[in-house]
């Protein structure tokens, strides 16, 4: 499962728009990656690094959680588990110049389960490049977010159209059986 930049300051333009979508998936997506843990489902933090380019996934939390970011609310509702997998990224797409494909590898996965912030911009590139590495794709509509239902709906649309991605809610997919790996990476003790 690949949860994308939901460990966000929300500081952009439009990011006044996201944050009551993001609230809202919040209470759809926590529970969910919950589920997918207990089924043992590795899950991936892929997340922007804000131009933070000397720091680590420990301190683009403690900057999306500061006092007065729009996003902290949404952030520390979401914040990793110590036995999720974290990634930073660059750009739009959880692929483009980081780690993940060896992840993905190491860890056997065929599937992706994909949810975050935006739909129409990091999950949709996320998910075109893991078209491109052949992946088979489930997009979880209500744990998805954008600035509008018409941003939102219309991405979903196109990755169904041209990328014949699945997309469902989260309670219409219920978590395999519980795999084999587990994740061995934990987070720094202050995130507890």
């Amino acid at each position: 499962m690949l949860i994308i930049d939901v460990i966000n300051d929300l500081e952009f333009p439009g990011g006044e728009n996201v944050l009551p979508w993001a609230l809202r998936m919040v209470e759809r997506l926590g529970p969910f990656a919950q589920r997918m843990r207990k089924a043992g489902v590795p899950v991936i933090y892929v997340n922007d690094n804000f131009d933070l380019w000397r720091s680590s996934f420990t301190d683009v939390y403690k900057h999306c959680t500061r006092k007065n970011s729009r996003g902290q609310r949404v952030a520390r509702a979401l914040r990793p588990q110590p036995d999720d997998y974290f990634i930073l990224k660059p750009k739009h797409s959880a692929f483009f110049a980081t780690s993940l494909v060896p992840l993905l590898e190491h860890l056997g996965t065929k599937k992706l389960l994909l949810a975050g912030i935006a739909t129409n911009l990091c999950v949709f590139f996320s998910a075109h490049d893991a078209h491109m590495h052949e992946y088979k794709i489930t997009v979880l509509s209500d744990c998805c977010c954008a600035e509008s239902d018409k941003d939102h709906d219309l991405a979903l649309d196109q990755l169904q159209r041209f990328l014949r991605v699945r997309v469902l809610r989260g309670d219409e997919l219920h978590p395999p059986p519980r795999s084999r790996r587990r994740a061995t990476r934990r987070p720094p003790p202050e995130w507890k």
